[in-house]
């Protein structure tokens, strides 16, 4: 509840405040399933929102669209109205937009390839190490060519070429191993299995769109829809970091804001860390450590403080922990960890408390004016002033409905990118082998029929040799035929008659001439 200037959390023997000027300081929401840690969730959820700050959360199990409605009277809200003193609850609806990767309970939420990077994709697909090493050449190959990489078809284009170029890439980028290409390839195949398709493409979000305020200076409350997303942990928990990682790029610094810019709650946050390979821990302690100069307050709820590593709970300086469950000895050294990292109160046993809390109790510790933690407090969490539950498919189709972030993002861009440009280029490639494999066929057919007019030319000059050689056996070596005695004198009675006959025509033209 926010009033007087400050968030307020927890009602023990005294109040337990959150100072808007250290919200961005980070902070924990911690407790077994069912001690209610989703109540402390909508309480500061609103809290931040009536402070005019936008919030982003994701709803696993569709009871946060409820925010969208305001809450009432029941025995539950009464008896904890009475602890905390409350004569009169303001119950009232909060300004919420609804987003959904799969664009079914909310707008889509999309991002390109090329922005999420080698890194997440990686995380994403479950490459090994040589694996992830072949997709940074790729992405590099394609930044260098200008090559955008907006949705799963560029990136399938995009491995596919360069394995099938390998050896034209090996001595400028390094070894391209066809195994590898093959096996991204496999898991790019099974992420569109799993609805990857929807994931990727444009428009992009753009982060800025979830810092929004109403007319009423109150902040949006922009609700993730997760209850199908949240079957998939690896792709749910790479986009969530994908968001956070993507304010952290966008943000200008904001040094210490007398209230964060924004407010991100990161739910189930144990899937965040779960196997994943150190560089991207690294990533993740940087980026959770650096986004505070940015504005942005971090929430991490999980059901153990255990479930995160050393580097990121020691940046949470503002803590809520319902109770844990201590059967195993292992679970008893968890909470006596957890007892440990409270600022300790004389009059509370913290180890001892962690175990007796009741459903919507909570230990709660926030920094002070100064940063200093403040001294642990047991205490009841707020009554949220929403409804509590789960709203109606209808409502929230009306909501989707009235929301103008549906313009800019229901529809879905395709724009030339990284398959369209190879596609045309293996045409052009094909063209052009097939019209050398033309050009190779003609010259060989040419060369073919040059092949046979030689031979026929070779075989004609042979018969032609032949022909002479048996006129010469025949005509006695000379090729000519004698001519008998008869054919002698019949000729040169011919030839005189002839020269006659030409000296007469001769002079009679002559003759003729003359006159």
């Amino acid at each position: 509840m926010f009033i007087d200037d400050k968030i307020w959390i927890a009602q023990g023997e005294q109040p337990v405040y959150l100072l808007p000027k250290m919200a961005n300081r980070h902070g924990l929401i911690a407790g077994a399933t069912g001690t209610g840690k989703t109540t402390t969730l909508k309480a500061m959820a609103e809290s931040f929102s009536d402070m005019g700050v936008p919030v982003f959360l994701a709803d696993i199990k569709g009871d946060l669209a409820s925010l969208a409605v305001a809450g009432s009277d029941n025995p539950k809200t009464l008896e904890r109205l009475i602890l905390l003193g409350i004569e009169k609850h303001n119950y009232h609806a909060f300004p919420v937009r609804f987003w959904d990767l799969f664009g079914e309970g909310g707008h889509p939420v999309r991002t390109t390839v090329s922005e999420m990077g080698p890194l997440l994709i990686a995380r994403l697909l479950g490459l090994s190490d040589a694996q992830e090493g072949v997709l940074n050449i790729i992405f590099r190959i394609a930044d260098d060519r200008g090559m955008l990489l907006l949705d799963l078809k560029d990136l399938r284009a995009m491995v596919r070429y360069v394995g099938d170029h390998a050896k034209e890439f090996t001595f400028e980028y390094g070894n391209i191993a066809a195994q590898s290409a093959g096996a991204i390839q496999r898991s790019l195949l099974s992420l569109e299995d799993q609805g990857g398709e929807f994931f990727f493409g444009e428009p992009a979000l753009d982060i800025f769109d979830w810092m929004k305020t109403d007319t009423d200076g109150r902040g949006f409350i922009n609700i993730l829809h997760c209850v199908k997303l949240y079957q998939m942990p690896a792709i749910y928990s790479t986009f969530l970091l994908w968001m956070l990682s993507e304010l952290f790029e966008a943000l200008p610094e904001a040094g210490d804001p007398d209230k964060p810019k924004l407010v991100f709650f990161f739910d189930e946050a144990h899937l965040l860390f779960d196997e994943a390979p150190k560089a991207l821990l690294d990533k993740v302690e940087q980026v959770v450590r650096l986004v505070r100069s940015k504005g942005v307050g971090v929430y991490f709820i999980t059901q153990n403080p255990a479930d995160l590593p050393p580097n990121v709970l020691g940046q949470l300086g503002n803590r809520v922990q319902h109770a844990l469950r201590g059967f195993t000895p292992v679970e008893q050294r968890q909470i006596r960890a957890a007892a440990q990292t409270f600022r300790p109160n004389p009059k509370i046993d913290t180890e001892k408390v962690l175990t007796e809390l009741a459903t919507g109790e909570a230990l709660v510790s926030c920094l002070d004016a100064d940063g200093r933690p403040g001294i642990v407090e047991r205490g009841y969490i707020v009554t949220p002033h929403s409804m509590f539950g789960t709203i109606d498919d209808g409502l929230r189709r009306q909501l989707i409905a009235a929301s103008p972030m549906g313009g800019k993002y229901d529809r879905e861009i395709d724009r030339e990118s990284a398959y369209e440009i190879l596609t045309a280029k293996v045409k052009q490639e094909a063209a052009a082998q097939q019209a050398q494999q033309a050009e190779e066929q003609r010259q060989k057919e040419m060369q073919a029929q040059r092949k046979e007019y030689e031979r026929q030319q070779k075989e004609q000059a042979r018969l032609q040799r032949e022909r002479d050689a048996a006129m010469r056996r025949a005509y006695g070596g000379t090729g000519r035929r004698r001519k008998s005695p008869l054919e002698q004198m019949g000729n040169t009675a011919l030839n005189t008659i002839g020269r006659e006959l030409g000296r007469s025509v001769i002079r009679g033209i002559l003759g003729s001439l003359r006159r």
